[in-house]
């Protein structure tokens, strides 16, 4: 099974300029545990979850900040046309959660989320 069958095509996505607080609001409207960060290419900069949430809070740092500042920036992708395998490998060996999906181009065309994955295996 290829990358493509399991991705999320409708993820949410955002800008680095964006503010900490308007991103974990997209993030609680649409009930999602990541955004994707994309340069004006659609290329991925950068990817804020859940658990760049806690630090921000732990470290009460402003909510008005813009998110380039608390994204995880080295985020791990995977192309569109790999196997699943290769992107559970990554998941496996990088501890991530949310996996960006990159086409040809290197443009984010989706996202693999373990929460989507699991939905996946017990409706099989």
């Amino acid at each position: 099974m290829k990358v493509s069958h399991l991705m999320i095509k409708d993820f949410i996505r955002s800008r680095k300029e964006a503010s900490i607080h308007d991103v974990v609001k997209s993030m609680f409207e649409k009930h999602v545990g990541s955004v994707v960060i994309l340069d004006e290419t659609e290329k991925a900069v950068g990817i804020f979850t859940e658990r760049d949430i806690i630090r921000v809070v732990a470290q009460n740092i402003p909510l008005n900040w813009n998110v380039e500042k608390v994204m995880t920036k080295n985020v791990y992708t995977v192309p569109e046309d790999v196997p699943f395998k290769d992107a559970r490998q990554i998941i496996l060996e990088r501890k991530v959660r949310h996996l960006p999906v990159t086409d040809s181009e290197g443009k984010v065309v989706g996202l693999i989320s373990i929460r989507q994955v699991y939905q996946e295996l017990f409706e099989m």
